[in-house]
């Protein structure tokens, strides 16, 4: 009654560990995101039983190639590193003396050991080639007995004991899920006692597959390498990002050749062919601040001299203190449209020549703050033209860092080397 009651114990905790074999999580495909994994494997095995162990040997010969065993196992990574495997295994021992034969029959046996991988030897791929592993559990088991002496044979009737299986070995990944799997296991018999051994043990060393269970897309958990995937992505979010920065840098490129383009005068009629609405016309044409030539020629009054007043001054002193540009480009903020509306007015009026000097700090290279102080005067010519300055009048010229007026040293310093200044004569 008592050995019926432990099988049934048994049997019904290993159906509780298989309970969710097929249970699998939705792969994820995101970059750098929660991997899932194949954790639960099945394998089958099959090798050689002998009652002789690395821990002593019997007294009597074994016939180790006519004492096969086989079986199976269902497994379940916990962790990378740790295992549970229920295992199932049959077979016989046989073993040979002087006058005699022994055989005990392995009718059945199940055990619940705890597998640790010792390593994970690869680096490259994500698909481990081989992992050492050591093993270690209990078990219970079913055991027929039979000695024969001459044309004697004597049965024992078959016995029923709890077993201590211990082990180790090495698996080898041959495919994607697939491992290769070869082991050598040390069982210590509690009862029944198979032999004559006063301390019965028989060793069964075996090779067989394993193959995990759940969508081929997921890795298998006891196989994978993080490091290699690690190693993966990264390379691959590197050379994104290097698609990435040669696009901006082509964008750049092209962005900047348009923009020498839209500032060009290629009809040097004084008007940025962004601003020319009238490209094309004949060299010497008088035109307005769109480029377009004027019908009716205004008189042209000869000063014999320029005189600009502390009221002119103040028109031009204000425009550069509200004069803004967004940062880093040469595009006028709104806010300054209106004090350069005084000014154009005041150019128009007193028909004034106004010198135009774009300045930059020294921070970043000197290329770039040549071509961002000279683009920012043009900017303001540009847009003193279309206010209806005349663009002969109108000089822009980008000195760059080249001229400063305070320190560069300082924040406040920077601050006041950036100016464009305008000089009425």
């Amino acid at each position: 009654m008592n050995s019926k009651i432990t099988k049934s114990t048994m049997l019904v905790a290993l159906l509780g560990l298989s309970s969710q074999l097929f249970a699998q999580e939705t792969p994820t495909t995101s970059r750098f995101s929660t991997q899932d994994f194949r954790t639960w494997s099945v394998g089958v095995h099959g090798g050689i039983l002998s009652p002789n162990t690395i821990f002593g040997s019997e007294s009597y010969r074994a016939e180790e190639f006519k004492s096969i065993g086989y079986g199976a196992f269902i497994k379940k990574q916990i962790i990378p590193s740790l295992g549970l495997q229920a295992d199932f295994l049959r077979g016989n021992i046989k073993t040979v003396g002087d006058n005699f034969s022994t055989k005990s029959s392995i009718n059945w046996s199940g055990a619940l050991t705890a597998v640790l991988n010792v390593a994970n030897i690869n680096i490259n791929k994500e698909n481990a080639v081989l992992i050492p592993y050591i093993k270690a559990g209990a078990g219970y088991m079913g055991v027929e007995s039979s000695a024969t002496s001459g044309s004697n044979t004597v049965n024992d009737g078959g016995r029923e004991g709890w077993f201590i299986p211990v082990g180790a070995g090495a698996k080898l990944g041959i495919a994607k899920g697939i491992n290769l799997d070869l082991g050598y296991d040390v069982n210590f018999v509690k009862s029944p006692n198979y032999g004559t051994d006063t301390k019965p043990r028989f060793a069964y060393a075996h090779a067989g597959l394993e193959f995990a269970l759940g969508s081929k897309d997921k890795p298998q958990l006891a196989n994978y390498s993080s490091l290699a995937h690690l190693r993966k992505e990264s390379a691959e979010e590197s050379a994104d990002l290097r698609r990435a920065l040669s696009t901006a840098e082509q964008n750049a490129a092209r962005d900047r050749e348009q923009y020498a383009k839209d500032l060009g005068d290629d009809d040097n009629d004084g008007v940025a062919n962004k601003f020319d609405k009238c490209p094309g016309t004949a060299s010497g044409t008088v035109v307005d601040g769109s480029g377009c030539p004027i019908k009716v020629q205004r008189e042209v009054i000869k000063e014999t001299k320029v005189v600009v007043t502390d009221e002119d001054r103040k028109v031009v002193k204000d425009a550069i203190s509200n004069l803004e540009f967004d940062l880093g480009k040469s595009t006028i903020r709104s806010k300054s449209y209106a004090t350069l509306n005084r000014v154009a007015a005041l150019l128009v009026e007193k028909n004034f020549s106004l010198k135009l000097a774009g300045h930059t700090d020294n921070t970043g290279s000197r290329e770039l703050n040549l071509r961002l102080s000279k683009d920012r005067a043009e900017a303001v010519k540009a847009y003193l033209v279309s206010q209806g300055a005349n663009a002969s009048r109108v000089e822009a010229t980008g000195y760059g860092p080249d001229q400063p007026i305070a320190t560069n040293k300082t924040a406040t310093g920077r601050q006041q080397n950036r100016r464009v200044e305008f000089t009425l004569y």
